[in-house]
Formats: C-alpha cells, sequence, structure tokens
C-alpha cells in the first residue's frame, strides 16, 4: 500500500526526463535523484514513527511539538495544502490524463480534461470515503497489478533499448548530482511522508496494533519495501530516458518521452500496458493523498472526514483544470521554499538525543532553513538574486544547506557546554 501511496504522478514524468538530460553522466544524476527521491522520504518515514514515540500524538503533530503550535499549525497546513489540493493531488488527475487516455482520443480540449477529471475525482473520493476497507483494497488489489505492469515495462527497457544515449545538457553538464537531487524534489514525496506516516499508524490501529515497538517495526519495513519498489521503477525510468536519443522528438516532458519509447518498445498493446499503469498509479497515489488531508483537516477543524474528502475532491477537480505545464510551473518554487524546512525537521527528530534545549534547537533549526529555503524559492520563481550570490552553493538551489546544518551543530555544541559545566559543578 505505501508503495503504491509514493508511485505517483511526479515519479513516473521526472525520471525519464533527468536520464535524458543526463546523457552520459547518467549515474550521477541518477544517484542525486534516488537520494532526495527514495531516500529522504524513507528517512521521514522513520522520523515520523521516532518522533511519535511515547507520545499521545503521532506523525507530523509529534514531531513539531517542540514549535509554538501557531506555527507548527501553519507549517502543517503549508504541507497539507501543497500536497493536497493544490498542487500534489490534482497532479495525478492531470498526468493520468495526459499519459493515460489522451494519446488514445487526442486533443479532447478543455471539455475533454474537466469530463476526465470529474470521473477520475469522484472515483477516488468513493475509494478515500471507505478508509476501512483502504489498507486492503490498494494494498493487495491494486498495488500487485501495478507492480506486474511496471515489471513487464522494466524488463522491456533492460532487454531491448530502443535509441542511443543522448548528450548531457543544461545544469547535467556541470553538477549531475547537485541537479538530480534537486529534480528528486519534484516527487513531493518527502513531504508526502509526513503525511503518510500518520495515515499508516492510524490504519496499523485500525489493525489491532497499538503498541509504539510494533507500529516503529511494521512502518519501518513498509518504508523499506516501498524505497527497494521506487528505486526500481525510478533506474528503469532513468535508463529509458538515457536510451531514447533517435525515439523521442517531444522531451518537453518526461511524459512525452515514456509514450514515445513506450510505443516504439510494444506498439500499440504497449500504450495499452502504459496507460494502465499511469492511471493506477496516479489513482492509488491521489487515495493517499486525498485520504491523509482529510485525516488531518477533520481533526483540526472538526468537520467530518467525509466532508473534508467531498470538499478537497472537488478543489483537486478546479485545479487539475489549469493544465500540467502550469501546474508543474507553479509549484517548483513553492517546493523549493517548502522542502528545506521538512528536511531540517527530520534532521532535528534524528538528532533530538544530543541536544539538551530540544525546544530552541528545533525552533532556531527550523526558522533558519526557512528562511534560506525562502530564498531559494524567489530565485526558482526567476527574481533577481544577486545581492545573495556570496551564499555558498546558491547558484545551486541549496543555500539553506550550510546554514542549517551549522544551526544543528551549534544546538549539538550547547548540549557539550552544558554537560562540562554540570561535570565542573
Amino acid at each position: 500500500m505505501t508503495f503504491a501511496f509514493y508511485l505517483g504522478a511526479g515519479n513516473i514524468i521526472f525520471p525519464p526526463l533527468a536520464g535524458f538530460m543526463a546523457g552520459e553522466h547518467l549515474l550521477a544524476a541518477m544517484v542525486g535523484f534516488l537520494l532526495t527521491a527514495v531516500g529522504l522520504p524513507l528517512l521521514t518515514l522513520v522520523a515520523v514513527a521516532r518522533g511519535s514515540a511515547g507520545q499521545g500524538c503521532s506523525g507530523l503533530t509529534a514531531m513539531t511539538r517542540y514549535l509554538p503550535p501557531s506555527v507548527a499549525t501553519a507549517l502543517a497546513i503549508a504541507i497539507y495544502i501543497i500536497m493536497g489540493p493544490a498542487f500534489a493531488t490534482p497532479r495525478t488527475g492531470l498526468v493520468a490524463y495526459e499519459m493515460g487516455l489522451k494519446p488514445w482520443l487526442g486533443e479532447a480540449g478543455q471539455n475533454g480534461l474537466l469530463f476526465y477529471s470529474l470521473i477520475f475525482f469522484a472515483l477516488v473520493m468513493l475509494m478515500s470515503l471507505n478508509r476501512g476497507r483502504l489498507l486492503d483494497a490498494v494494498g493487495k488489489y491494486l498495488t500487485p497489478a501495478l507492480m506486474v505492469m511496471l515489471l513487464i515495462l522494466a524488463i522491456g527497457v533492460f532487454m531491448t533499448p530502443q535509441g542511443g544515449m543522448p548528450e548531457a545538457s543544461g545544469e547535467y553538464v556541470e553538477a549531475p548530482l547537485i541537479k538530480g537531487m534537486l529534480e528528486g524534489y519534484n516527487t513531493m514525496d518527502t513531504l508526502a511522508s509526513l503525511m503518510f506516516g500518520s495515515l499508516i499508524i492510524g490504519l496499523l490501529r485500525r489493525k489491532g496494533i497499538e503498541d509504539y515497538p510494533s507500529q516503529f517495526k511494521y512502518l519501518t519495513m513498509a518504508g523499506l519495501i516501498s524505497a527497494t519498489g521506487l528505486s526500481a521503477v525510478y533506474i528503469s525510468l532513468f535508463y529509458l530516458g538515457n536510451s531514447a536519443e533517435g525515439v523521442a522528438t517531444d522531451i518537453s516532458n518526461g511524459g512525452a518521452i515514456v509514450n514515445a519509447y513506450v510505443s516504439s518498445l510494444f506498439g500499440q498493446p504497449g500504450q495499452l500496458i502504459l496507460a494502465a499503469i499511469i492511471t493506477l498509479a496516479c489513482f492509488t497515489s491521489a487515495v493517499g493523498l486525498l485520504s491523509a488531508c482529510a485525516d488531518y483537516f477533520h481533526g483540526l477543524a472538526g468537520w467530518t472526514y467525509r466532508k473534508w474528502v467531498l470538499l478537497m475532491g472537488c478543489v483537486c477537480v478546479l485545479v487539475a483544470n489549469v493544465g500540467l505545464s502550469q501546474l508543474i510551473t507553479l509549484s517548483i518554487p513553492v517546493l523549493v521554499a517548502i522542502y528545506p524546512v521538512a528536511i531540517a525537521l527530520v534532521l532535528v527528530t534524528f538528532l533530538k538525543g544530543f541536544f539538551s534545549r530540544p525546544r530552541m534547537v528545533f525552533r532556531a533549526v527550523l526558522a533558519v532553513a526557512f528562511l534560506f529555503g525562502c530564498l531559494d524559492g524567489l530565485g526558482a520563481a526567476g527574481m533577481k538574486m544577486d545581492a545573495f550570490a556570496f551564499l555558498p552553493l546558491f547558484d545551486k538551489g541549496l543555500a539553506w544547506l550550510i546554514p542549517t546544518l551549522l544551526a544543528c551543530g551549534l544546538g549539538m555544541l550547547v548540549r557539550a557546554r552544558a554537560e562540562l559545566a554540570a561535570e565542573a559543578a
């Protein structure tokens, strides 16, 4: 179930394009992508389980307990809105339409997109409303079907590559590792982990697993299984893009590359396989995201879970009709700004035992990550930020990294000094 929740729109459209653009620097770009698109989400799931230990709450709420309540709530709302009705969930419907249906019907215009998004999100809402059967429906039935189809595609890609290797282009020429890491942001899976962790813990409780050690064990196992599956999918899609020279004429996005490659590899039956993969992947991801969002806002605002599912599902239909390219363009600066905060939260959660004053350190580290992340976000939005060019890694979109690590180091140093003072006394 966890693997299926993660495997959605961004997981399929970004790796092929990155593989194509990386050219001869495939390995470095792929390693960078796997670090932020697989490693970070896995660490975040473990951090969610770790942060929930001994607390009356779980998930993001437990991890942000050292922050001022208003700040913790604002951060949670921002993450859930980004992953819910604002960007990630509508994107699933858009990608399912662009890659699953549009190749068969051709250009159906705005009315076609509206009609498809209404049907898609109506089914997503229907599945999300029955939380009791969510684990069984997604985990036992939809995921195995999805994995079989992905396996067919992967075997075809590795056994009979269809084209040659393109030359590296863009930022992949000079800094393929860092560019791959930044591309991994676009999957949004680290933010998704903060949501899915709470959802999975709730589902485990419905299965009668109440004690923390068992919840930690199963959540970690689910994370490892999904990380293994995602790694296999990403490597296949990177290799697909990296062997698409001469096959894909339209390289404006990863979806176009995958469509051209599958058509060359399998012909018309391949288009059916691809349509089924895309639709299932986007559908299961949308169910997970919508369920997690509705569950959080139900606990926050008091409305029934059912009402939140219906409201957010309707908003997703409206946002999806903005169009895929526009939605991706709008989401990138927001992700570049908010991702450092999520990563910093995971970092301080793991290092909490090294802080003598965790409340102060949590607040300081997250504030530093947010401020410098906003600078990166403004740069990604196209604003002139020459005044900050002196910052280390600013030109790479990672101005937040060194200041955040320094803030963590200072937080640990406070503990060391406090222990020395105690020993002296």
